[in-house]
């Protein structure tokens, strides 16, 4: 194109040159030949006959020649431009086509530059189909010529134009689903988006569906596996005889039924591309993705990747992180990384593969965690020579939880499981020297072990309050949600995230599998419109392995005043009993599904209070204003809605022995 302009800016002045003198001769000739006689000859140009017929004759014939012959080159130099335009674009294709050959795993980038595209969609790039054929008339050079946009223009948009169809007309296949970039596998739209990949979650996404069944679920967690129960993690695993449990997170129950950890298998869910297609509905995970923003108004989540998913109804239950100790913290790198701080999965395959080579482990902390660890970790020690530590700063085990005198029994208890007690701890330092680790007490004890377990409590992972502009709770902490469990339109909050208003024993958090299972479920029916209000009194269960256990309801703290009621145990009050007659292992998921009517008290003969150190099984109360605002079922089992019905009533009691009557705790 640009030979064609330069060819006819040569050819334009010797055209307009020739027509002019052409004209002024055709008019001259008629002027004369209206005034003059026919005979007298006109002014002429050149000798001829008279007029200056044949002199028009020649003139007319060049122009005309000027012309065809101009029109000839533009189009053909109209098609070599085409035709190199035409082998440009295929060399440029075919050099991105061999470099994807080269680095598949980096797609060509389907847009240029910002500041070529401007230019490019303002100037568009004449299409080379427009350029005129051998069967068509072509139109007049000045009307090409004004068509043309500038030189610069010209060449800015073909390059950008250029590299784009490349892009975007390259014929590779698609990459492997192990090379497609993670954005690709992202759905940009959820209608039910659940932030964590836990109990909560699980349990909303199943309630979900049961209300709404071609509901579409997104549920997101940082975590690399699909939605699993924790409590094994700490109790059933831990008594496996398989060698390869940390890997199939298979277990026996204690009534030995074989189970897997998870909730369901993968082909449960659905591959998160494609949720939005799916004509059913279903559950997709996404793992191993964080939300790391939140945009309440615009209703959508950014993750750590930048990717951005939009829902419609939002449910978190991010539930909770481990706490450490903060010497432990301050003790630097190498401290750290012989301290484990128990939660996930991948925490218990660490924990199991150390527990096998190293010669001491101290697990720091005397509540559920620590005890059941203890416990679990007390019976390996006597199959190997490993020495297992539990150190806490309370009296006796499980002491802000269980009275004092069962608080010192249990202790009993821990060690007949081959583990050394160490009570009133307080840990001031901890070093790392040869190797070991050695923690200093604050009394002067020194305590010299391979490994430490830091099982002190969990913190709420409220990480996304400030970009949500959701309220903490001060006292509490987690995110604080009405009767619904709801914290602002369109977002739910279940599970240990969640600080919930009690109607009995007012407002709460509660970090148990129970809870976490009721609450995950009601949220999920009033994301679908159900606007229930929550008032479960969730339970949680403790086992000191296979013969001890113990259930509880409501609030629980060794400071209330209590009343407990014991009796002889028998064979079948245990927690291996317990599971063979309920048929699961995890006992709240039978129990939650129970209520309990009017209680029917036993006819058996008034309880007698059980003699010193004979806590076979009993109900421990615990009051505030002399009205029952916990209770603990001491190997008691299957009883938990009496507790629950006996909590939600309120009342005072002036006898709790007739009460204990309600559990048959004295019949065989």
């Amino acid at each position: 194109m640009l030979k064609c302009r330069a060819v006819w800016r040569k050819l334009a002045p010797l055209a307009r040159s020739s027509s002019t003198v052409c004209r002024h001769n055709v008019r001259r000739a008629g002027l004369n030949n209206g005034r003059t006689p026919t005979c007298v000859p006109a002014a002429q140009m050149s000798t001829g006959p008279a007029g200056g017929g044949n002199e028009n004759l020649k003139y007319t014939l060049m122009v005309g020649a000027a012309l065809i012959g101009g029109m000839v080159y533009a189009i053909r130099t109209v098609k070599q431009d085409q035709h190199r335009y035409e082998e440009r674009i295929a060399e440029i294709q075919s050099r991105a086509e061999r470099q994807a050959a080269k680095e598949p795993a980096k797609p060509i980038e389907p847009e240029p530059p910002a500041e070529e595209t401007t230019e490019a969609e303002a100037i568009p790039e004449p299409e080379p189909e427009a350029a005129p054929s051998p069967e068509e008339p072509s139109p007049p050079a000045v009307e090409a010529e004004v068509e043309l946009p500038p030189p610069d223009a010209e060449v800015v948009a073909s390059e950008a134009e250029v590299v784009a169809a490349a892009a975007s007309e390259t014929t590779e296949p698609p990459p492997a689903a192990d090379t497609v970039p993670a954005s690709l596998k992202v759905p940009s739209h959820a209608p039910y988006l659940l932030i964590g990949g836990g109990t909560a979650s699980f349990a909303a996404a199943r309630s979900i569906r049961a209300r709404d069944p071609g509901a579409r679920v997104l549920i997101v967690t940082d975590e690399p596996d699909f939605p699993y129960m924790r409590p094994p993690l700490s109790k059933e695993l831990w008594f496996s005889d398989d060698p390869s449990v940390t890997e199939t997170l298979r277990f026996k129950q204690w009534n030995g039924k074989e189970r897997s950890i998870y909730f369901q298998p993968p082909s449960f869910y659905i591959k998160a591309e494609e949720l939005e297609s799916a004509e059913n509905g279903g559950v997709a995970v996404l793992t191993g993705k964080k939300v790391v923003h939140m945009d309440v108004r615009g209703n959508k989540v950014k993750l750590d990747d930048e990717t951005e998913i939009s829902y419609d109804k939002c449910l978190i239950a991010t539930g909770g992180v481990p706490r450490n100790l903060q010497v432990i913290e301050r003790s630097g790198e190498e401290v750290m990384k012989k301290t484990t701080l128990f939660r996930k999965i991948e925490d218990f395959k660490s924990l199991e593969k150390v527990s096998r080579n190293v010669k001491s482990i101290t697990i720091i902390g005397g509540g559920f965690l620590g005890s059941e660890l203890a416990c679990a970790l007390g019976r390996r020690s006597t199959e190997s020579d490993l020495e297992v530590i539990q150190m806490f700063p309370e009296r006796g085990n499980m002491g802000k939880v269980l009275p004092e005198y069962l608080s010192n029994w249990t202790t009993e208890k821990v060690k007949t499981e081959g583990v050394k007690i160490i009570s009133e701890a307080l840990v001031k330092s901890v070093t790392c020297k040869d190797d070991q680790l050695e923690i200093q007490l604050k009394d002067g004890r020194l305590v010299k072990t391979d490994h430490i377990v830091a099982a002190v409590g969990l913190e709420p992972n409220v990480d996304l309050a400030k970009s949500a502009g959701l309220e903490v709770d001060s006292d509490f902490g987690g995110y604080r949600v009405n009767a619904e469990l709801q914290a602002r339109s369109n977002i739910w909050v279940a599970g240990d995230a969640a600080c919930f208003y009690d109607i009995r024993l007012g407002r709460r958090r509660v970090e148990h599998h129970d809870h976490a299972v009721v609450s995950g479920r009601l949220a999920g029916e009033n994301m679908t419109g159900a606007s229930k209000p929550y008032w479960h009194q969730s339970m949680f269960w403790s086992d000191l392995g296979p013969d001890v256990g113990y259930e509880a309801i409501g609030i629980v703290d060794s400071s209330l005043p209590t009343v407990g009621v014991f009796a002889k145990a028998s064979a079948k009050d245990t927690p291996k009993a317990a599971t063979e007659q309920s048929g699961t292992g995890i006992r709240s998921e039978s129990e939650t599904e129970d209520t309990a009517t009017s209680p029917v008290a036993s006819t058996t003969p008034p309880p007698v209070v059980a003699h010193k150190d004979e806590y076979g099984k009993g109900v421990i109360f615990y009051l505030r204003d002399k009205v029952v605002v916990g209770i603990i079922l001491w190997n008691v089992f299957n009883r938990m809605p009496i507790a629950r019905k006996i909590i939600k009533d309120g009342e005072e009691h002036a006898d709790l022995n007739e009460v204990a009557k309600l559990f048959n705790i004295h019949e065989d």
